[in-house]
């Protein structure tokens, strides 16, 4: 603790929100907070950024956490990843995104969506728990066993789902980043062969298919590859998916 009491209060109801989007009723459950004093510093928290509402209204990490994270860590791959995000959108019709994991979290580092009706749940910077959706499982499903098994401690899916990845190379699914949409998840590959970020593309459900095609595999897996490459080229981030350090 910091000793200094709301700092301490805020990063109490941080922490809440990191494993899991929270009403505010449970923040109050949890953090042993009054009602007021737990709206009156999630609502200054959601001003400042660092909180944000998901589409059911619950508290959930804001961009800013994850643009600060981006930032600060010169993340390489979301320097180099602009124009073959833009070429995927171009050709598919369909959202673009980079995914990392960051602890027990899915990160998105970048997007080719930069129009103002962008959905709130992608924004570059926004970080949701690791435990659900076609990201969150491509992210995990080349992870050493010890990693697997603290990943699936809370996720909606099970190692069999992780096999089923490992075996197709990508996730399909309905996404709960953004309630709606459908995924397309394809990892991107870095030093050594590990899973250093996932490539996602989504689109309404109403306009994707039951399984993906052909036309789709084959451009977020060339996609990928080409991140792949560009990576290695800038001699950048080598760190795995799932590391939390610099």
């Amino acid at each position: 603790m910091s000793g200094v009491g709301v700092l301490d209060k805020a990063s109490v109801l941080l922490d809440i929100v990191e494993s899991r989007p929270a009403t505010l009723v449970q923040l109050v459950a949890h953090s042993g907070l009054s009602r007021p004093t737990t709206y009156r510093i999630a609502v200054a928290l959601e001003r400042l950024g660092l909180l944000t509402r998901d589409p059911q209204g619950r508290f959930v990490l804001g961009p800013r956490l994850g643009l600060l994270a981006v930032e600060a860590r010169g993340d390489r791959l979301a320097q180099v990843c602009g124009p073959v995000l833009a070429e995927l959108y171009e050709r598919t019709g369909l959202d673009a995104r980079l995914y990392r994991r960051r602890g027990r979290l899915q990160m998105c580092v970048a997007s080719s969506v930069d129009r103002g009706d962008a959905p709130e749940a992608g924004a570059v910077g926004t970080a949701r728990p690791a435990t659900a959706g076609p990201a969150a499982q491509v992210l995990l499903a080349w992870e050493e066993p010890e990693e697997l098994y603290e990943g699936l401690v809370r996720a909606r899916f099970t190692a069999a789902h992780l096999a089923q990845v490992r075996h197709r190379g990508w996730a399909y699914g309905p996404d709960p980043v953004a309630p709606g949409t459908v995924s397309y998840a394809v990892p991107v590959r870095g030093a050594g062969g590990g899973t250093t970020a996932a490539l996602v593309l989504s689109g309404p459900a109403a306009r994707m298919p039951q399984v993906p095609g052909r036309a789709l595999t084959g451009s977020g897996t060339d996609a990928a590859v080409a991140l792949g490459d560009a990576l290695l080229r800038t001699r950048g981030d080598l760190i795995p998916a799932g590391a939390t350090g610099s």
